[in-house]
């Protein structure tokens, strides 16, 4: 769920970026940052230590 709204808060910025006469592709390049982050982050969290469940359980 995190991830969709990333992305779409993402393109929600693009949009507004963008009839703020930024151009398309500078706008489009904050949309591919943020979704990756977002992807990494979902990547990376649930292997942090405070994060993983003990053997057994």
């Amino acid at each position: 769920m995190g991830m969709a709204a990333a992305t779409f808060g993402a393109v929600c910025l693009w949009l507004v970026l963008w009839s703020l006469n930024v151009k398309g592709f500078d706008a489009f390049m904050l949309v591919v940052l943020i979704v990756l982050i977002s992807a990494t982050l979902k990547a990376i969290l649930p292997n942090l230590p405070g994060n993983q469940t003990p053997p057994g359980d």
